[in-house]
């Protein structure tokens, strides 16, 4: 509000001063001044003070859409569950009280984690049936997660959030009826859902301890300092956040995540496992008869999460209550930042998923140490439960162990994979008979998508555990793969023969449509569900006869925003100017034509790091997908009249010993102007009016390009890290360490070249950001030098937010900041006036 003193004007205006007697003269001029003073500081707030704003309403009505349900298909493949998810909660829910506690976010009032979506409806059907049946029983406004089918597929269950505790439900899939199985007292703090037991009739659950008490009182008076110390022990680490700061929020860690394991029967009865403890993880045996525990225990620590705490791995025997160590592992706090390192001792527990139980695990060869020359970097054993003699040694790899994918004792799929490189290896391997030769069935770049040959289709064992699923006697398999091409995705079914190494295409995708197989019905082969969508047509499952090429519709979704149809879409491929390979997907407005004038245009991006630039320049993405419009969806400014260039390529190539960061900036730069000259010479951009954006790292590639070149009339940058200077042990895809690279550091650092940025730049920026390295403070300081320097530039902080914004407000709050932005500086730009001489 503007405040004013009238003063008198005119011929008597003088007189007038005259007659006010001296003091209430001195009076009104400082009342005039002091108004004057409000006014001024009304002006200034009403620049750094706002409420939520709403961006136009056909934004509004896409945003608000409710998900599109999705699906999880049962063990048997002969039931659906269909999952209704809400559309974004309010901010006031991000307001609840949350704790941050060791990398963690929990909410206390409930002992699970924080910042989590509950679906609010469920249905089933079956495949042959015409339509879905609601499920009868739910709580009044359900928050269900967890969703878990049992072994036999005759169940489901699911947990239900209420205001004050998690609750297990179960769901009778026949009967379409859900009921409550325990009260409010589960704790999924360290994020452990139920899991079931082979004989579909148990499950292991956490809860929180009956005895606990009350939560620990935060001390009004500090009891000392808070000391960490360092003697000559190298102890490098990223840059994590939500850690332990003090003795009270060890209390809080040791109150919160202390737990009691229980057996739950369907007839809600419970059964206590044990002393409660600081549970971390849990793992039933396949046949139910063993579990294997995790947990953590002191000394913690201030500068890693919590899970490089200290662990003690047990296994209990669910019948005997027999406790066998497996291993106590130290705190984890010293692992090498190379990537690709890990801690040394045994790790990665695992079950064997076709053995009743026998227990899988790996140990580094190399000290854990990727950054260390070593001929063997991994052995992976196995032992049969319980322990007896010496566990039997299943590889001796090269690279890092990477997992096992099981099927019998004459069959399992072990991988191996070197960041260094990027390669991969999938092996071959005979669990049952450990004298015999691995056999190589890959080895690749796992960066080179063209040459991915998909993976083994898996179903579920007598034990309710997924394994690969063979046909014509174990000796061969069907792979889904994306099917990655210089014409875009089209996902395929092949058969493999695991004897001779060769494939069978049965199916593959073509256009106009994206049809991806999910599952293979029958032993024969002949009857596959997919999921089919185009460009304008809502993705729905069938089920296809690879025979007759017939399609049975299975669901029916219907579009979500039909007001939207007719948004072009096309898949543009076009080059660097070294001859790297890009492409990038490019939306149009409904009807527009180039005749009609080159539109204002949007570009979101976000790098990528390679080792070989032939694996760089490969096409992603599909021009046949469904264009769904949403509050992410960088498209949706397709209907505000503008051209958006979604993820057009980026790469950053560093090929053999040359690390991709050496020419980050003159890569970034490169990339981007092939992206504007491609969309310009369409005819559908006007170079005047390109609009650069990004999200996280994408940010970051705002920020430096605004530095760098002027291709840009503005930018957005959302979530967003500045100056690596403050991330010094390694960033994103750079292993080097600031004192090891200082000039990488500062070349690629945005806050170092803020003086050269003379765009309009709107950072955003979630006020509780978590991730790794882009914590809020990056965008403060980065707005400070920019203010500093003179720039356009406007921060802003959506409250309670974290790297991912939730809130509905928070969303459109966020769009509308981006529609005045761009509306601003990028489609009603000022044509600049030309110089002369």
């Amino acid at each position: 509000m503007r405040l004013q003193a009238r003063i008198p004007t005119g011929p008597g205006r003088l007189s007038s001063l005259a007659a006010i007697r001296p003091g209430r003269l001195v009076l009104l001029l400082i009342s005039i001044l002091f108004a004057l003073l409000l006014s001024r500081t009304a002006q200034a707030q009403s620049t750094t003070e706002a409420v939520y704003q709403v961006p136009d309403q056909a934004i509004v009505d896409v945003v608000d859409v409710l998900p599109t349900p999705a699906v999880a298909l049962g063990p048997d493949r002969d039931w659906m569950l269909l999952v209704q998810y809400p559309s974004y909660p309010p901010v006031a829910e991000l307001a609840e009280r949350e704790l941050k506690l060791a990398g963690m976010r929990i909410k206390p009032s409930i002992d699970g984690r924080s910042r989590t979506t509950g679906a609010i409806g469920l249905s089933v059907r079956r495949l042959r049936d015409e339509e879905p049946t609601s499920v009868s029983g739910l709580p009044t406004d359900p928050r269900i997660g967890n969703i878990s089918w049992s072994p036999d597929g005759a169940k489901v269950s699911f947990t239900h959030t209420t205001t004050d505790g998690i609750e297990l439900w179960v769901l009778d899939v026949e009967s379409a009826s859900a009921r409550r199985l325990t009260g409010a007292n589960l704790s999924l703090t360290a994020g452990n859902a139920p899991m079931w037991l082979s004989d579909s009739e148990t499950m292991i659950a956490a809860f929180v301890p009956g005895d606990r008490g009350a939560e620990p009182e935060k001390p009004r008076v500090p009891t000392g300092p808070v000391i960490e110390e360092s003697v000559g022990r190298k102890a490098p680490a990223r840059t994590y956040q939500d850690l332990l700061k003090n003795a009270y929020d060890e209390s809080l860690f040791d109150y919160y995540f202390t737990t009691q394991l229980a057996r739950v029967s369907l007839d809600g009865s419970v059964e206590p496992l044990d002393e409660p403890g600081l549970l971390w993880d849990f793992s039933p045996s396949p046949d139910g008869r063993y579990l294997l525990v995790h947990w953590i225990h002191r000394p913690y620590s201030y500068r890693v999460p919590a899970y490089r705490f200290p662990q003690l791995v047990e296994l209990r025997d669910l019948e005997t209550g027999e406790v066998t160590e497996v291993v106590d592992v130290p705190l984890q706090d010293a692992i090498p930042i190379a990537f690709g390192s890990v801690q040394t001792g045994p790790r990665s527990f695992r079950w064997r998923a076709d053995a009743p139980a026998t227990l899988t695990w790996a140990e580094a060869q190399d000290g854990g140490d990727a950054g260390v020359e070593a001929d063997v970097r991994d052995k992976v054993f196995m032992q049969d439960v319980p322990f007896e003699g010496e566990p039997v040694e299943l590889a001796m790899l090269g690279y890092r162990y990477s997992g096992i994918s099981w099927s019998s004792d004459d069959l399992a799929l072990l991988r191996e994979m070197w960041w260094k490189t990027r390669q991969l290896r999938v092996w071959r391997i005979r669990p049952g008979d450990t004298g015999a030769e691995p056999v190589l069935l890959q080895e690749r770049s796992y960066q080179d998508r063209y040459a991915d040959p998909g993976n083994p289709i898996m179903e579920p064992n007598e034990f309710g555990r997924y394994v690969i699923r063979t046909i014509d006697g174990g000796r061969a398999t069907f792979l889904i793969g994306s099917g990655a091409s210089p014409e875009g995705d089209r996902p395929f079914i092949d058969r493999f023969d695991f004897d001779t190494g060769e494939t069978t295409r049965l199916f593959r995708s073509e256009a106009p449509f994206y049809e991806r197989p999910l599952d293979v019905l029958d032993a024969e082969g002949r009857h596959v569900l997919t999921r089919r969508e185009a460009v304008d047509v809502q993705p729905n499952y069938y089920v296809r006869d690879l025979e007759s090429g017939d399609l049975t519709q299975v669901t029916a979704f219907p579009h979500p925003t039909p007001q939207l149809k007719g948004i072009q879409k096309e898949l543009v491929v076009y080059e660097r100017e070294d001859g790297v390979g890009l492409s990038g997907t490019l939306y149009l407005p409904p009807g527009y034509a180039p005749d009609q004038g080159p539109l204002p245009t949007l570009m979101w991006a976000y790098p990528t790091e390679y080792k070989s630039a032939d694996a760089a320049g490969q096409v992603s993405d599909s021009p046949y997908r469904f264009a769904r419009v949403g509050a992410w969806s960088p498209y949706l400014w397709v209907t505000l009249g503008y051209a958006v260039f979604d993820d057009p390529s980026l790469p950053i190539v560093g090929e053999g010993e040359v690390e991709p960061n050496d020419t980050y900036v003159q890569q970034l730069v490169a990339g981007a102007a092939a992206a504007v000259d491609v969309v310009a010479e369409k005819g559908v951009t006007d170079r005047d009016r390109v609009a650069i954006g990004g999200h996280s790292y994408g940010a970051f590639m705002t920020a430096n390009l605004l530095a760098h070149s002027d291709l840009f009339a503005a930018g957005i940058a959302r979530s967003g890290a500045y100056n690596r200077t403050l991330t010094p042990f390694g960033f994103q895809a750079e292993e080097r360490t600031y004192w090891e690279a200082p000039e990488i550091y500062y070349e690629m650092s945005p806050f170092m070249h803020a003086d050269k940025v003379d765009e309009p730049i709107l950072l955003i920026h979630g006020e509780m950001d978590n991730n790794s390295g882009t914590f809020p403070l990056q965008s403060q300081r980065y707005y400070g030098a920019l203010q500093g320097l003179g720039a356009t530039v406007r921060y802003v902080v959506l409250p309670y937010e974290s790297h991912g914004y939730r809130s509905r407000e928070s969303l459109l709050h966020m769009l509308w900041e981006m529609q005045e932005w761009m509306d601003r500086y990028v489609k009603n730009r000022p044509a600049e006036t030309p110089t002369t001489d």
